[in-house]
């Protein structure tokens, strides 16, 4: 989770999407993308949920990366199976056009 800007009560949640190489590395950010609570049913976003470790039906939204620095995650909240990581990974191809 990270705590942008404005209200100190909102967070949001986010899916690490950099490779694992540079997760450990000293490179202080990582790309991320937002997850969201209702999604469109787009190539590009991947559904998720309680077996994911969230409270609630979510989206991980890959038309919206972002840079977040290591030091701003906080409050892990779950790990993709692997079958949510293929559609990861389909969704970044899809938003990043590479085929």
């Amino acid at each position: 989770m990270f705590k942008p800007g404005g209200d100190p009560k909102q967070y949001r949640t986010f899916a690490i999407v950099s490779r694992q190489a540079l997760i450990d590395s000293r490179f202080s950010s990582v790309v991320c993308a937002p997850v969201f609570s209702s999604g469109q049913g787009l190539s590009t976003q991947v559904e998720i949920g309680p077996d994911d470790g969230l409270k609630h039906p979510s989206w991980i939204m890959c038309d919206n990366l972002v840079s977040i620095r290591k030091s701003e995650l906080t409050n892990y909240v779950g790990s993709l199976s692997r079958s949510k990581l293929a559609e990861l990974n389909h969704a970044l191809k899809m938003a990043l056009d590479l085929g």
